[in-house]
């Protein structure tokens, strides 16, 4: 059998040195770094890489939530949610370009379907659950301030002992996943 780099001679049936073109999946395969940076308009990254639905959902969402916080609908104390909810999404768009970037590039040199299942799985256990809860306790101070309209101006103050509790969630499980 021949060497990658060399090729059968037409006529004469002997092998020449001359190298073979690169792999044509090379040439399609797409920056990582650079899905990242598009990212900065949200939804680019996503859109280079060839999701393109994910990549305008995402825009919308952004799109979507400038809006909310610039027509003043937010009121309460939600704009500070809003607020925070736009910086993590902006940064989140960010990384699953880049993830996307690396799934498609895994995908087209020839991985197999274990390693294509291995690349997509989110590490770390329980996380699920943490998302969990933090969607049903959004949810409730949501519900709380457009239902009942109460006033959630209060959380202007301690939005920071949210970011410890859960700072201290993810020490705690990581801590004790080790032993």
């Amino acid at each position: 059998m021949l060497d990658e780099r060399q090729e059968m001679n037409d006529f004469s049936g002997t092998s020449s040195s001359r190298p073979l073109p690169p792999p044509a999946s090379s040439a399609r395969q797409k920056s990582v770094v650079g899905s990242a940076v598009l990212s900065a308009m949200p939804g680019l990254g996503q859109v280079y890489v060839g999701y393109y639905k994910r990549g305008f959902v995402f825009l919308a969402v952004v799109a979507g939530t400038i809006a909310l916080l610039s027509s003043g609908a937010a009121r309460g104390g939600l704009e500070v949610l809003a607020g925070m909810f736009l910086a993590f999404f902006w940064i989140f768009n960010m990384i699953d370009a880049s993830r996307c970037a690396q799934i498609y590039n895994l995908a087209i040199s020839g991985a197999s379907d274990d390693e294509l299942r291995q690349s997509l799985q989110v590490p770390g256990a329980g996380g699920g659950t943490l998302i969990g809860w933090i969607l049903l306790v959004l949810g409730g101070l949501l519900l709380l301030n457009t239902a009942f309209e109460i006033d959630m101006r209060w959380l202007e103050d301690v939005w920071p002992a949210g970011l410890i509790l859960l700072g201290g969630y993810l020490i705690w499980t990581g801590r004790s996943g080790r032993s």
